[in-house]
């Protein structure tokens, strides 16, 4: 059996050049869109040249990007969340009991393509306009999925203004619900065992008559009667802690959402922070501001 072309790009990694090194990563981490690619397509996204692109590709043993692609299905299953190989191997070792691994990972499959479900139902083009619309999003979570919402706004503020995380250390939330005017929205990520300030809060929120898009587990018997929206993420994985890796998903198909739904005007925005970023912080491997070298240097 030819070795599998994640294993190719993963060595490629360890001894490749820099540009190489970046083709392989681009492709590790996405995989599942590089059969949509072309070689041009490939180069423009990694920054480097198109014959770049078909060297790094015989250089990992095949004939160039066309035959790579041509291969790839080799290594996916009927799915194209699957990967054939490896996927039977864990199956073949759990079957023999070595481990409880491929139901886990079939639970996770399965809760991802509810997620993508739910992207497909008038509620989520409802909350969806709403988010893109809304002069005020505000976001909350509480105690494990505190995180979620900071992500989720994180990536929300960068395609539209007036986008707030919830300040869970004040203790009365009096930054949405003592707003003045209502054209504001709130997104909640909650799942059990459930803060009672999540419950609070959206019922309040729905009180004042401002909408709740709630994103939960399957176990959340409260929600629909406080919420416009009520998304459900399957959390239970054959892990001995709840994933709520799905949630992120979620998430993230939310802001695609709504980044869509703004449509060009998006860009320029996001062109700003990126001047932003470049004068105040900076990336690897970007010059260093004049006035930051400045400070270095006194």
């Amino acid at each position: 059996m030819s070795k599998p072309l994640r294993d190719r790009l993963t060595e490629a990694l360890q001894t490749a050049s820099k540009a190489d090194r970046a083709l392989a990563n681009y492709m590790l981490s996405d995989m599942g869109t590089l059969p949509f690619e072309t070689a041009a397509s490939l180069a423009a996204k990694v920054e480097v040249s198109e014959p770049t692109v078909g060297r790094f590709c015989r250089s990992i043993g095949y004939d160039g990007f066309k035959d790579l692609k041509k291969n790839l299905k080799n290594d996916m299953g009927d799915q194209p969340w699957l990967i054939g190989d490896r996927l039977r191997d864990l199956q073949d070792r759990t079957r023999a009991g070595e481990d409880q691994l491929t139901r886990g990972l079939e639970l996770e499959m399965a809760a991802l393509v509810a997620v993508y479900e739910a992207a497909h139902t008038p509620d989520w083009q409802r909350a969806v306009t709403r988010l893109a619309t809304a002069k005020q999003v505000f976001a909350a979570g509480f105690q494990t999925e505190r995180g979620m919402a900071q992500i989720f706004v994180n990536q929300l503020q960068y395609i539209r203004e007036g986008v707030h995380l919830m300040d869970l250390a004040s203790g009365n939330f009096a930054e949405l619900l003592a707003m003045d005017g209502d054209d504001a929205a709130l997104v909640i990520f909650e799942a059990r065992r459930y803060s009672r300030h999540a419950q609070m809060l959206a019922e309040d929120a729905k009180a004042a008559g401002i909408p709740v898009t709630l994103i939960t587990d399957p176990y959340c018997d409260w929600g629909h009667t406080v919420s416009d929206e009520m998304f459900v993420v399957p959390t239970a994985v054959n892990l001995f802690w709840e994933s709520t890796a799905q949630m992120a998903s979620l998430a993230n198909l939310l802001v695609n959402g709504v980044f869509l739904e703004l449509g060009p005007e998006v860009e320029a925005r996001m062109n700003k922070f990126a001047q932003l970023y470049g004068r105040f912080t900076g990336h690897v491997g970007d010059a260093a501001h004049p006035r930051a070298e400045g400070r270095r240097t006194t």
